[in-house]
């Protein structure tokens, strides 16, 4: 099975040593984020593409920092207009423009044999804007909704792998970047082996 990481920024690689799989880059931010996928897809061409990187929490959810999860669903939540009653969502307004439109975006590749848990995230350009929509949304980051996009349109199999660094919060400035990161690499090591031992039973 040919499996290739794709992380947004070096730093959240600095303790992924593994040599059977890819790695490539993919920088921070939606725009990066879509045209760096839709290249390594086109390189790499792997069975399995894994995002993994760190994210935010927000206050709500019961998930806390130094917890890793699989993200199950990612929403653009900036990806809207400013109304007189505030923001709200492109999927919201009821333009009449002929145009493809889809809040959220569904990974399909997840089953109950995967061992990390699942959870579902709002991806921004704008980290940590107040005006986005969080109901049953636990996580933010800022790549997964165009990560998710290309893989669904391109048909790749896919994965987005997420350890929590911080509270999505604007007065929280307490960041563990170095603890989440490992425990990121140590989710990323139980994922990948759990993939590639499945292969090896359904060969």
């Amino acid at each position: 099975m040919k499996i290739t990481v794709v992380f947004p920024t070096r730093t959240e690689a600095k303790f992924f040593t593994r040599k059977d799989v890819g790695v490539a880059f993919c920088g921070v931010g939606l725009s990066s984020a879509a045209y760096h996928t839709s290249k390594i897809i086109a390189q790499h061409q792997p069975d399995y593409l894994i995002m993994a990187g760190i994210a935010g929490v927000y206050p709500h959810s019961q998930l806390k920092v130094g917890d890793v999860v699989l993200v199950a669903s990612e929403r653009e939540a900036d990806l809207g207009f400013f109304t007189p009653s505030g923001f709200t969502h492109l999927a919201d307004l009821g333009l009449e423009m002929d145009f493809p439109l889809q809040r959220n975006w569904v990974c399909p590749y997840l089953n109950a044999q995967l061992p990390l848990p699942l959870a579902h995230s709002n991806s921004l350009n704008a980290a940590m804007a107040p005006f986005a929509a969080t109901d049953e949304i636990y996580l933010e980051n800022m790549e997964g909704a165009a990560f998710f996009q290309v893989c669904l349109a391109e048909q790749q199999r896919f994965l987005e792998v997420r350890a929590i660094s911080n509270v999505a919060q604007i007065s929280e400035d307490d960041w563990d970047f170095d603890g989440s990161i490992q425990q990121l690499t140590l989710a990323l090591d139980r994922l990948i082996n759990h993939l590639q031992q499945n292969e090896l039973l359904s060969a």
